[in-house]
């Protein structure tokens, strides 16, 4: 029994590793891996600056799009 979990495990990393080399190969993962860092460089700016978000200037930057396309 002990030595079935073992092979089963052994090849669930292997496939694992497998799928996740195959992704990381891809244009799509750069892509996300780029667009992720430099949101994050935004977020460290805003809070080292000082300069806080509010909630209604978020809610009026998520409304604003909506209010423009309808006109």
């Amino acid at each position: 029994m002990g030595y079935r979990n073992g092979i089963f495990a052994t090849i669930a990393l292997a496939l694992s590793s497998l799928a996740l080399a195959g992704v990381v190969s891809t244009e799509e993962y750069a892509h996300a891996a780029r667009s992720e860092a430099s949101g994050l460089q935004a977020l460290t700016e805003q809070v080292v600056g000082g300069d806080a978000v509010c909630a209604e200037d978020a809610k009026l930057l998520s409304v604003a799009p909506l209010q423009i396309a309808r006109q």
